[in-house]
């Protein structure tokens, strides 16, 4: 009898287990902000090792790029959540009464960076104020250049049109530039064959967070656990990328982005660790994905001196510490 009863409980619980590994997986898709780069490697980590899969979702990445619309298509819907850039793009949502909203950061600091050459008397963030050539985006100008105005004094009529090409700056010895620390430093390096000066903008007071998770209000209002699910597989991504095997998630980024090479992947995977840009600060205690109130005010306020928007603006609507600080893939540094 006791043994009938073993063999009916083994059966129960290897059923009950069959029937758990056979329930569906629930799909969702994120749309990135740019083509698929060593900046989004957790993502990709977390879709090629079977973490998505652990947390019982089967995610679609939906690389963005120049002619892609992926933060409209999650605002209206069509994308479940969005990688976004800095709080900015939050903010302003908020201004514009844009239902969306971020639920972790994955970068506690932009990689943002102004480049310089070296002995060139350029070589202090001090010193770029005497350079007449500043090259930068119109994104940048509207953005943290106003930033540096406020913070720093520099002046509009520094700034020179950034094309993106790094020749102009190679070629000018007294100019500055624009860039990431994660690409644009061994860019010009193979180029010109010079280390240039890195100044990243986070270290000098830019407190922005960066490569946000972005949704709608309402996936979260209605939706929690999907939304919990995703940040945690995601920020579980992210420790692995940068401490453990990723060359799955490097072949799946040059899947889809068949110019990257593993030479500037791992380039930018050295920076985003020497530079704390995904595990610095608060992160060592509350894990990657980190945000606090603190931290959210400081960079509105900065941004209101900016003249980016007004101190009445209700920005804490822009975000929500309620997936995040958990403490979540500590485990996994070494």
């Amino acid at each position: 009898m006791k043994l009938n009863a073993w063999i009916t409980g083994a059966l129960a619980a290897c059923l009950s287990g069959s029937a758990l590994a056979q329930q569906p997986l629930t799909e969702v898709t994120f749309g990135t902000n740019w083509i698929a780069q060593g900046e989004h490697g957790g993502y990709y980590q977390a879709a090629a090792d079977g973490t998505y899969e652990k947390y019982g979702l089967k995610v679609t990445i939906v690389p963005g790029g120049p002619r892609a619309s992926n933060r409209m298509l999650m605002t209206v819907g069509k994308l479940d959540f969005y990688m976004g850039g800095s709080m900015i793009q939050a903010f302003s949502a908020v201004e514009k009464e844009i239902p969306t909203i971020v639920v972790a950061a994955h970068f506690q600091k932009e990689p943002q960076v102004l480049l310089s050459h070296p002995g060139q008397g350029l070589d202090t963030f001090a010193d770029l104020k005497k350079s007449n050539d500043i090259l930068l985006s119109k994104d940048g100008v509207a953005t943290f250049f106003q930033w540096m105005k406020a913070e720093y004094g520099f002046k509009d009529e520094q700034v020179k049109p950034f094309g993106f090409n790094p020749a102009p700056f190679i070629a000018n010895k007294a100019s500055v530039q624009q860039g990431y620390v994660t690409s644009e430093p061994l860019t010009i390096e193979k180029a010109a064959g010079f280390k240039p000066n890195v100044f990243l903008l986070a270290d000098y007071g830019f407190s922005t967070y960066s490569t946000t998770v972005e949704t709608r209000r309402e996936v979260v209002e209605k939706n929690p656990d999907l939304v919990q699910r995703f940040v945690d597989a995601s920020t579980i991504g992210w420790y692995n990328y940068l401490y453990g095997d990723n060359a799955k998630a490097k072949d799946l980024i040059k899947r889809d982005n068949p110019e990257m090479t593993d030479e500037l992947l791992d380039y930018s995977r050295a920076k985003m660790k020497e530079y704390g840009i995904v595990d610095s600060g608060d992160t060592q205690q509350l894990g990657i994905g980190a945000m606090t109130d603190a931290r959210m005010k400081d960079f509105f306020d900065k941004m209101v001196k900016a003249g980016l928007f007004k101190a009445d603006l209700d920005y804490r609507k822009a975000y929500t510490l309620q997936f995040v600080n958990k403490g979540v893939g500590l485990n996994l540094k070494p």
